[in-house]
């Protein structure tokens, strides 16, 4: 199955126009920018307000929370408020478990968004061994449920997202397929051939996970479906991990899932989902677009181009060294460098320049996980070009395994260096991934994500020395994010450089959080939270900080926030422990996927947290050292 033109070279994803309102989606525009108000739908002027300073901010598209009828029927009057204000910007209704609520707002609304999971369809987390006949009699009723939305959409004229969410499988998806990549795919697919059958193809897909592999893997699976149904299924794509946190870890992992599928060709529009006010999602959701352009066009000569078609175009003879839809990491040999074993199963090595360790050797006691381990220029590392057959021949004649990497200044985009450097290398050898081969990438997409910030109202009051370094640290990072946690979810890299940002702490700090945002090294508490909207049942910012405060030194436990139960228990299928939403004022606490803990008061729930992870063993008293350690950097 191909999910993409070339897995070596950028060629985005031919699909169909969908238009939402006045804004087309696929075909041949640009990547949309959307995002989705906090404040409570029934608050009509809060409503209009919020759109409108998101509209105003670049975002082209704005989705609005109906988790009733009656909060549906009020769309009407914030998509008034808002013509009549003069602002023409699309507006989607986002509708869970309520086909009644979807009837009201298709009437009023530009798009509506479905999620197959509750939509008709049962979470109940019960196992139930369904026959072929009973499986086709819950399909028959689905239809019969989802017809009537799909009948009013093509009367109006409206788009609507078949919009997957790895945590909200339903109990026949799961039961059948499993808690999978696959199980998402078909729970959309099954949607969209009843829309088709109905002759309606205003749709566009998502296939959201906060587990930047499990998202990443479902979207190629379902391109990859896509072009196996026929040409005449190209359908736009919506991109977005859901539940991506705030602050720099939620901008590492949205670039890590976002931006490798950008880079893949997939993809038409993109939502950066953050724990903070929805207009900060704006500029990373531009700035990634623009980093991912930088990236993945390069200036390359006309010869070079020519020599990289030609090398990359032998398919037979330069296959994957990854299974695109299944994570497995890439096997090497294990080596030791400077006393720090890597390769194998060990862990992905963080390493760094001569120069920049001098700059911190002072310190480095007090760096507390943020230590670099292996020094560049001691590692004996075998830099080549990735269309250098003798180079790369010589390495793979050699006896022992050598660590690997690609030479700087090569003329190619770097995730595709990297994957035909691991499919023509001998899997023996450990590679060693960089965040960028040529500085021009981080200076070319920092200009371009600088321009977007001068544009911007909410930043013209800020020194222009001020958004240029902020311009600067943001394309690094998501540069750094999108190659580095890639190719690591892809199966390649033993250890990783990064080399775009010239302050060492900040670089090591990047180094770090791309690994924990890419499940390759979990070396501190990992949390998943769910941005806030409509339906959310608590201030989510401020809860996190407590929590943040609480737990942050709880190194390798993971802990789920969730302002209410649309996607909680499924989100939270990996994490340890879950704070979840469950009545205004009340907290219900989770074991994994279990409630166990129900209607806490607000006020009680981070101590009742805290509570329940010292009976579960994994509570430790917190020490000053990682604090000391993160202001030292």
């Amino acid at each position: 199955m191909n999910y993409c033109a070339s897995p070596f070279s950028y060629q985005r994803r031919a699909s169909r126009e969908v238009r939402v309102g006045n804004v087309g989606v696929g075909g041949d525009n640009p990547i949309r920018v959307q995002s989705m108000i906090t404040c409570d739908t029934m608050d009509t002027e809060a409503s209009v307000a919020q759109t409108i300073e998101l509209a105003e901010a670049g975002c082209e598209i704005v989705r609005i929370t109906a988790p009733t009828v009656k909060d549906a029927a009020n769309l009407q009057h914030i998509v008034r408020g808002l013509r009549e204000r003069g602002c023409d910007v699309p507006i989607v209704a986002d509708i869970h478990f309520k086909p009644e609520a979807a009837m009201e707002a298709a009437k009023w609304v530009d798009k509506v968004r479905i999620n197959p999971g509750n939509y008709a369809d049962s979470k109940k987390f019960k196992i139930i061994e369904y026959t072929d006949e009973q499986y086709a009699a819950e399909l028959t009723r689905i239809r019969q449920r989802f017809t009537p939305l799909v009948d009013l959409c093509k009367e109006r004229g409206i788009a609507m997202r078949i919009g997957t969410n790895h945590g909200s499988l339903s109990d026949r998806i799961m039961n059948r397929y499993g808690d999978t990549p696959l199980g998402m795919v078909e729970s959309a697919l099954e949607f969209a051939r009843i829309a088709r059958n109905l002759d309606y193809h205003a749709f566009i897909f998502s296939m959201k996970s906060s587990n930047p592999k499990v998202m990443i893997a479902a979207y190629r699976l379902l391109v990859a479906r896509l072009n196996e149904e026929g040409p005449d299924w190209n359908y736009p794509i919506h991109l977005g991990v859901t539940e991506a946190g705030e602050g720099e870890d939620a901008r590492i992992k949205s670039a890590i899932g976002i931006g490798s599928l950008l880079t893949d060709g997939i993809g038409d529009t993109i939502r950066v989902s953050l724990t903070e006010d929805s207009i900060h999602e704006i500029p990373v959701a531009k700035a990634l677009i623009d980093s991912v352009a930088a990236g993945v066009s390069p200036a390359i000569s006309k010869d070079a181009a020519a020599d990289t078609a030609a090398t990359t175009g032998k398919t037979k003879k330069n296959p994957l060294s990854f299974d695109p839809f299944s994570y497995q990491r890439r096997p090497t040999d294990k080596l030791q460098r400077e006393g720090v074993r890597l390769g194998g199963d060990e862990l992905v090595r963080v390493v760094i320049r001569r120069a920049q360790h001098e700059k911190i050797s002072h310190k480095i006691d007090r760096m507390g996980d943020y230590k670099p381990e292996i020094i560049f220029e001691n590692a004996r590392v075998m830099e080549v070009d990735s269309r250098d057959d003798e180079a790369i021949a010589r390495v793979n004649d050699s006896t022992e395994a050598q660590l690997v990497t690609v030479k700087d200044d090569v003329d190619l985009p770097l995730i595709p260096a990297f994957r035909l450097l691991a499919a023509k290398l001998q899997s023996r050898h450990p590679v060693l991934l960089k965040d960028v081969l040529n500085r021009e990438q981080i200076l070319n997409a920092g200009s371009l994500i600088l321009d977007n910030k001068r544009s911007a109202d909410s930043e013209i009051q800020h020194p222009a020395s001020s958004i240029q370094n902020q311009s600067d640290f943001l394309a690094t990072l998501l540069i750094a994010s999108t190659n580095i946690g890639s190719l690591l979810c892809d199966g390649i890299g033993d250890a990783i450089l990064v080399q775009g940002e010239e302050a060492p702490g900040q670089s090591l700090r990047l180094s770090y959080n791309i690994l924990q945002a890419a499940g390759s090294r979990i070396f501190k508490t990992d949390y998943v939270a769910c941005p806030s909207c409509g339906r959310t049942l608590f201030n989510l910012q401020t809860t996190t900080a407590k929590i943040k405060a609480a737990t942050v030194h709880l190194k390798g436990v993971k802990i789920a926030i969730m302002g209410c139960i649309v996607n909680g228990p499924g989100e939270m299928a990996d994490a340890d422990f879950g704070y979840v939403g469950g009545a205004p004022g009340k907290v219900n606490l989770y074991v994994g996927k279990q409630a166990v803990k129900f209607n806490i008061p607000e006020a009680e729930a981070v101590d009742r947290l805290k509570d329940l992870i010292r009976e579960h063993g994994k509570w430790v008293e917190p020490s000053v050292q990682p604090a000391l350690a993160e202001a030292n950097v």
